[in-house]
């Protein structure tokens, strides 16, 4: 009898394709998956995987600031078939996270102007029909969340990189009646700055993302490390409950799934250790679950920095549901509820990846979209809006947040232009 061997980045690919019922020229694997911001395509799917790995330090570590330029004339994103893009707002300082409200209100964290902007509704010209400042004067204002679910929450969570504040809050409030409640204090500073911010669907825990204060700073040796890297819980009033997620070297953006009630994040991984290591993830997050920072990455691999230590934990690492693009810059995620997008779309995650330093030819600086089924990844991803960078290599934009508008188009914040971009589909 012959013996037929298979290799795991086979076996992987192969499955994919059935899962997907995808043909093979659309799922592009191995080191084929790997891409850069002037490969990244609309229409394309790629598949990472742990057996894709380089070893570390295969290329040396690599120092390429993106060069923002003004996004040149006539110059769009680009989507794939069937969908078009305008631009929907600009002239922001530095629009990062967004969040919608049960009316429909688009929410914007408006980082460098220190306010929160509201957006409602889409006219006919792909424009929002009203916009106002909601608060202002609130500081590097990143993540917001609104409780409790349904249709009529009370209050608009919003964080700052130390704190969380609520806002009281009626249905169809353009602007805050009143000054800015602290929930929490006392959450680490320095380094990562981001805190984004998601309630369980039983608006018992509210989980708060605390990124790493350093690269790969040992938390054994070092103070600054202490609850950080984590996604923590607390419980709406503000108590520290627990480390939710652990190993999570800075999980920028947070969404439970609405099909399965999981909490998801987006992350940026370490660097400095070669072009291709490590890959961002987005990933569910199992409670109590560890996810290696700074031991390992992607399961039980070692960064070579911290070596022989903790090998109690190697076995324990969970290996992340999607591997993107490593240096990517993974920022927010959302899991796509409109009705304007072909079906399929339903529930799927979009996430938007702001492009980082650390790789000697520039990636990211594009919105992916992660097909799921009955909530599930296969470790898929689509190229879905791309273009943000010139033939040259000299960056325009930059996505940091992903929303969906009240007539079912996604909506984009962009940092670089100050701008944001809706994407909408024509039958």
């Amino acid at each position: 009898m012959k013996t037929l061997t298979i290799s795991l980045t086979a076996l992987a690919a192969f499955a994919v394709l059935i899962w997907a019922d995808a043909t093979p020229d659309k799922i592009l694997t191995g080191a084929a998956a790997f891409s850069t911001a002037l490969t990244e395509k609309p229409g394309l799917f790629r598949h990472l995987t742990p057996a894709d790995l380089p070893a570390p330090n295969a290329t040396p570590s690599a120092s390429n600031n993106s060069h923002i330029v003004g996004r040149p004339d006539g110059v769009l994103p680009q989507a794939p078939p069937g969908f078009s893009v305008n631009l929907f707002v600009f002239g922001l300082n530095t629009p990062r996270a967004m969040k919608v409200a049960p009316n429909g209100d688009v929410f914007v964290a408006e980082t460098g102007g220190k306010q929160i902007r509201v957006y409602r509704g889409v006219s006919d010209e792909g424009k929002p029909r009203r916009g106002n400042i909601f608060a202002s004067d609130l500081g590097p204002v990143f993540g917001m969340a609104f409780y409790p679910a349904g249709d009529d929450p009370k209050w608009l969570y919003v964080s700052n990189t130390t704190t969380v504040v609520r806002f009281a809050y009626n249905r169809n409030d353009l602007a805050a009646t009143g000054k800015p409640e602290t929930i929490i204090t006392g959450i680490p500073g320095g380094g990562h700055s981001t805190r984004d911010l998601a309630f369980s669907p039983d608006g018992k825990s509210l989980f708060v993302a605390v990124g790493s204060a350093s690269n790969v700073d040992d938390p054994d040796t070092h103070e600054s490390e202490k609850l950080r890297a984590d996604v923590l819980e607390y419980t709406p009033e503000g108590k520290f409950v627990r480390v939710y997620g652990a190993g999570i070297r800075n999980a920028v953006g947070l969404a439970v799934s609405p099909e399965t009630g999981q909490l998801w994040c987006s992350v940026n991984e370490r660097d400095e250790l070669g072009d291709n290591l490590a890959p961002d993830y987005i990933t569910h997050i199992e409670p109590g679950g560890f996810y290696g920072w700074p031991w390992f990455y992607i399961g039980g691999n070692q960064d070579p920095r911290h070596a022989g230590k903790h090998p109690e934990l190697k076995s324990k690492v969970i290996v992340p549901d999607v591997l993107l693009q490593p240096h990517n810059a993974s920022l927010q995620l959302m899991f796509y509820e409109g009705s304007q997008f072909p079906a399929e779309y339903k529930g799927d995650i979009f996430a938007a990846e702001h492009g980082s330093w650390n790789r000697s030819v520039r990636t990211g600086h594009e919105v992916i979209r992660v097909p799921l089924k009955n909530g599930k990844s296969n470790g898929v991803y689509e190229d879905f809006l791309t273009g943000f960078v010139t033939d040259g290599g000299d960056v325009w934009g930059r996505p940091v947040g992903v929303a969906t508008a009240a007539d079912g188009s996604l909506l984009v914040s962009d940092d670089a232009s100050g701008s944001i971009w809706r994407v909408s589909y024509s039958k």
